[in-house]
C-alpha cells in the first residue's frame, strides 16, 4: 500500500474516555511506526435552543470550549505516556464546532488513516458504534480503524486478513502485509468461499471450491509474497460464513484488515453483515479500508 502522507497524517477522534484513550494509544503507535504527523481532533457539538428548536450559533461557549481544552490535553498527556523511548511523533490538536458524525467524515478526506474508539463518553460518547464508527466504515474514506478495549494481546500475534478477491480486497491485503511487515509478525489470509454456513448447495463441489479457494488465495497473495519475504503467511480456506472465521480468528490476532465490501466469497455479504459485524465483534482492532484507499 502506498505510503501517502498528508498535513494532518494519522487523525485521531478524541472525546476523552477511556475508549478515547485507547485510540489515541494506537494510533500514536502507528504514527510512530509509519513516521507519519499524529492529528488529535475533537469534536464540540453545537448547543441545542429550546425556542425556536435549532442550534446555538453565536459560537463556542466558554464552559465547552475549556472542556475541549482539557480533552485534548489529556490526548497529548496520551501520546506522551504511550510512545515510550520512541521519538514522538509529530503532534498537531484540532478543535471543531460541528456535528461529529459529519466531521470525522469530512476529515478522512485528507488523512491517510482515521482512528476511534468503539465507543466513547462526551460528544462522541452520546453516539455509539452504531452512528459514528459505522458511519465512518459506511461513508469515510481511506482506511478506518476502530479501536476496542475489551482485552490485551500479544504484540507478537498475528496480523489477519479477509481476502475475496475484490478490488477492495486486494487493497486490504497491500495493508495487511505492510501492517504485518512493520510489526514483525506473521500474516493469516482468510479466504471464505460459501456464505451461506455449512449446509449442502444443490450441484456443488466442495473439492473443487475449496481448490478455487486456494487458488485465489494463491494469485492474490503472490506479489505481495514477493514484497514482504519477511512475512510468514498462513492461507485459510474455509467453507462457511466468513463474519464467524474472521471473529474467531480475531481472538489469537493483534489486528484485523478487512475490505469495505468485496465479491467473490464475500459476494452477498456486504459491509452491513461482514465489516460491520466483525467490527462489533471482534475485541481487536479492526481497519475497514475504504474503495478509494490509496
Amino acid at each position: 500500500m502506498s505510503q501517502v502522507s498528508t498535513t494532518r497524517g494519522i487523525v485521531v477522534g478524541v472525546d476523552g474516555s477511556p475508549e478515547s484513550d485507547a485510540a489515541v494509544t494506537w494510533a500514536t503507535h502507528e504514527a510512530i511506526m509509519r513516521q507519519l504527523p499524529l492529528t488529535l481532533l475533537h469534536v464540540v457539538t453545537p448547543l441545542e435552543s429550546g425556542w425556536p428548536p435549532g442550534p446555538m450559533t453565536e459560537g463556542i461557549p466558554s464552559w465547552q470550549a475549556d472542556e475541549a481544552k482539557k480533552v485534548l490535553a489529556r490526548a497529548r498527556n496520551v501520546v506522551d505516556s504511550s510512545r515510550g523511548d520512541a521519538a514522538a511523533p509529530e503532534v498537531h490538536a484540532e478543535m471543531a464546532h460541528s456535528q461529529v458524525v459529519s466531521t470525522l467524515i469530512g476529515a478522512t478526506k485528507d488523512s491517510w488513516m482515521t482512528v476511534v474508539g468503539s465507543t466513547g463518553l462526551g460528544a462522541i460518547g452520546r453516539l455509539l458504534l452504531g452512528s459514528v464508527s459505522t458511519s465512518l466504515i459506511h461513508h469515510g474514506h481511506g482506511p478506518i480503524a476502530v479501536i476496542r478495549t475489551d482485552r490485551d494481546y500479544p504484540k507478537d500475534a498475528p496480523v489477519v486478513v479477509g481476502i475475496d478477491g475484490s478490488p477492495v480486497s486486494e487493497k486490504a491485503t497491500a495493508l495487511a502485509f505492510d501492517e504485518a511487515s512493520r510489526r514483525g509478525v506473521p500474516l493469516m489470509a482468510l479466504h471464505a468461499w460459501s456464505d451461506v454456513g455449512v449446509m449442502p448447495i444443490l450441484n456443488m463441489d466442495r473439492r473443487d471450491y475449496e481448490v478455487q479457494g486456494h487458488e485465489i488465495l494463491a494469485e492474490r497473495l503472490a506479489g505481495y509474497q514477493e514484497q514482504y519475504p519477511d512475512v510468514v503467511v498462513e492461507r485459510r480456506v474455509v467453507c462457511d460464513q466468513p463474519t464467524r472465521w474472521l471473529v474467531k480468528a480475531a481472538e489469537h490476532a493483534q489486528l484485523m484488515v478487512v475490505g469495505s465490501h468485496g465479491r467473490g466469497g464475500f459476494a452477498s455479504q456486504l459491509l452491513g453483515s461482514v465489516s460491520s459485524a466483525v467490527v462489533q465483534a471482534a475485541g481487536i482492532p479492526v481497519i475497514v479500508v475504504r474503495p478509494d484507499a490509496k
